[in-house]
């Protein structure tokens, strides 16, 4: 097979075959392109295709190894003796777990034709264990049980760590329940397919010795990212055969919070002891500037292997260090620079990403997004515009500037409860079509009304006399302008509808309350858009804002509207790069987060500002603000200690005068650009 395309330690890895191999692949180094040729070459040399096993944690990324192999390995390699055709096995754990337990579950007492259970039907259960309990003085929350559960299952240990050891305590005296449930529904969760083999192999050593006897070349994806369970699986496998390799990188380890543990891959040696090491630490993504900074912070982790990432691609450009006053000045900025590289320099907006820490920073980033109209696609996270809360609060204002938006008034009709059940918001849709006119025309009209009792009716009256009273008000002519007439405006209607006194009423959990009431808190600020003088009238300030700020794009499939800047958390963008990249809000309790002091995880914080900045390809910047808009009030910030870390010499500070001015050919590009983009 042809390997000179790869380079001297891709070739290693690629070749050692026999024994454990450790592939220690830094950030962009071609990790999948190893895999693959590893795969390719065991079949060239003549290893049964059917006696390789490669294991990942997505389908995505086992799709994408299964149709690079079937591109390398011509098909008549993949028949054997029998004329039969023979692949590797290439798939998830979970999509292993499914294929053994399919041949040998009845052994454990469970049919052949056993269900998997997704979330939904889970909290189901763990709901029906928890009414049970005897203590009707506290709610546990079905979903935090359920996620205690399966760290406990998944655990090593025998502690877990958690916030609420009284919640872990209850976690752990509902396990033996939660499992005799579901078999007794001949069922089993995503937990139990890799537990219910452990067991397997554990009881019935000749179902261990069959798969062994299968899988004699065993590779692990990401290996840095297996927890407990997928470890003993992996080792249960391949202990005998030994031919065991792993991919990882001990560096990008940002998933303890879920139950990884780094140490599979730190200590290998202890239980493979004449494991082959190879490094590769050629990057074919990013310029030295972008990872000499990577380099530069995570070698401050001490437990590690210790790498240095290089490329061939040159120094690049430095990076650079904005600061701001707030969040909402940093947005803007960014917004800005995202437009200029699009209009001057010809940058898709699909090669800009910004990259936060947590998902309470979206919101003044997606504001100033949509106010420049720029399309933005949010991964790994709920957009602050689709909470409900949010979905809630605008259509309050769309229905009091027209109170003929049938969709907006059937979303928050009963929202506070108000007597219109769902039955009587149906009837009088029905009315509405059948008269051909909004819901609203009917609502007002008393005769037709006549059908509905009369409790209805009195409120279906009082609620369009709340529309009307604030319909009216935001039309009226304003003779003293306050500085935020839209939010003042807001402020006087959610005190008399009572929507933050709903959301603390039905949310069991008073922290999530308290959030959803702040994001829309934090929203009253955005109301007032600068692009419209103060003294026009409040309704066309309205008008303008939800007109940049509106929630129903239409979505097509053209290549324009797939031309979106990404937005993503850190622990999101794992395994993803973008020419240009964006890290807001790179401040102390934020990255490292306030929680990694307390939980002493400020390594596993480290390393994701490290998968942070090596998602870069040509341009890297960075930003941090004086305060930061939280629950309304703006709160002082300080820079992340990270940032100290990266030497000065890699960094340009905005408006710093010692940067370099551009070249005369960087000049006339910048001007020929302009003058074709404003005669675009």
């Amino acid at each position: 097979m042809e390997l000179s395309s790869l380079n001297p330690q891709q070739r290693q890895a690629v070749k050692v075959t026999n024994g454990p191999v450790l592939i220690l692949a830094g950030a962009g180094t071609g990790k999948t392109r190893v895999i693959t040729s590893r795969v390719a070459y065991m079949i060239a040399k003549g290893i049964q295709p059917g006696n390789i096993l490669a294991v990942t944690f997505t389908n995505k990324a086992a799709r994408e190894m299964q149709e690079r192999i079937r591109e390398l390995v011509p098909k008549a390699k993949l028949v054997n003796s029998d004329g039969n055709t023979e692949k590797p096995t290439i798939c998830t754990f979970h999509s292993l777990c499914v294929r053994i337990l399919r041949r040998h579950i009845e052994k454990l007492g469970y049919k052949k034709n056993f269900v998997i259970y997704d979330q939904t039907e889970q909290l189901g259960v763990v709901r029906r264990l928890l009414s049970h309990i005897s203590d009707k003085s506290k709610k546990p929350d079905p979903y935090a049980i359920l996620s205690l559960i399966s760290r406990w299952r998944n655990s090593s240990g025998d502690t877990l760590k958690s916030d609420d050891p009284d919640l872990a305590a209850l976690a752990k005296r509902l396990v033996s329940d939660y499992r005799q449930t579901l078999k007794a529904s001949n069922a089993v969760d995503f937990d139990d397919l890799i537990l219910l083999v452990l067991q397997l192999f554990g009881e019935h050593p000749a179902a261990l010795e069959e798969c062994r006897d299968r899988y004699r070349y065993i590779m692990v994806d990401e290996y840095q990212d297996t927890n407990g369970s997928q470890f003993d699986l992996v080792h249960s496998l391949a202990k005998e055969n030994r031919n065991f390799c792993v991919v990882g990188d001990d560096d990008q380890s940002i998933y303890g919070w879920r139950g990884a543990e780094v140490a599979n891959l730190l200590e290998l040696e202890k239980y493979f002891p004449e494991v082959t090491v190879v490094k590769l630490e050629q990057n074919y993504r990013s310029t030295n500037s972008i990872l000499d900074a990577a380099n530069a912070v995570i070698k401050n982790n001490t437990d590690r292997r210790e790498k240095r990432l290089w490329s061939d691609k040159g120094r690049g450009e430095p990076i650079t260090l904005w600061e701001f006053r707030d969040d909402e000045e940093e947005a803007q900025a960014i917004v800005e620079e995202l437009n200029y590289n699009r209009r001057i320099k010809k940058v898709k907006w699909r090669d800009q990403a910004i990259l936060f820490r947590t998902n309470q920073q979206s919101r003044p980033l997606e504001t100033a997004l949509r106010k420049a109209d720029i399309r933005y696609n949010l991964v790994g996270g709920q957009s602050f515009f689709d909470r409900k809360e949010i979905r809630d609060f605008v259509s309050y204002l769309k229905l009091f500037l027209n109170p003929d938006d049938d969709t907006g008034l059937l979303r928050i009709a009963n929202v506070p409860s108000r007597g219109l059940s769902n039955a009587t918001m149906e009837k009088l849709l029905r009315l509405s079509q059948e008269g051909r006119c909004s819901v609203f025309a009917v609502m007002r009209d008393r005769e037709a009304l006549g059908e509905f009792r009369e409790r209805t009716v009195d409120a279906i009256l009082d609620f369009v006399e709340l529309i009307n009273i604030h319909h009216d008000r935001l039309i009226q002519p304003v003779v003293a302008h306050p500085e935020n007439p839209l939010k003042a405006w807001c402020t006087a209607w959610l005190e008399e509808v009572g929507l933050f006194r709903e959301i603390r009423r039905i949310e069991k959990d008073d922290e999530t309350a308290e959030n959803k009431v702040r994001n829309i808190v934090d929203l009253l600020d955005s109301l007032d858009p600068d692009f419209v003088p103060a003294n026009r009238p409040i309704d066309e300030r309205l008008h303008r804002y939800l007109e940049h700020i509106s929630l129903d794009r239409e979505k097509d499939d053209t290549e324009e509207a797939r031309d979106m800047v990404t937005l993503i958390t850190m622990h999101s963008c794992k395994g993803l790069e973008f020419p240009y990249v964006y890290i807001a809000g790179v401040e102390d309790g934020l990255i490292p987060h306030s929680r990694s002091k307390v939980e002493g995880t400020l390594d596993e914080e480290r390393r994701l500002f490290y998968v942070a900045i090596t998602r870069a390809q040509i341009s890297l910047t960075m930003s941090h603000c004086e305060h930061r808009k939280k629950y309304g009030e703006q709160i002082p910030c300080h820079p992340s200690p990270f940032l100290k870390e990266i030497p000065e010499d890699l960094i340009v500070h905005e408006n710093d005068a010692s940067s370099e001015p551009a070249s005369e050919e960087e000049g006339l590009d910048f001007f020929a650009n302009l003058k074709a983009s404003l005669e675009e």
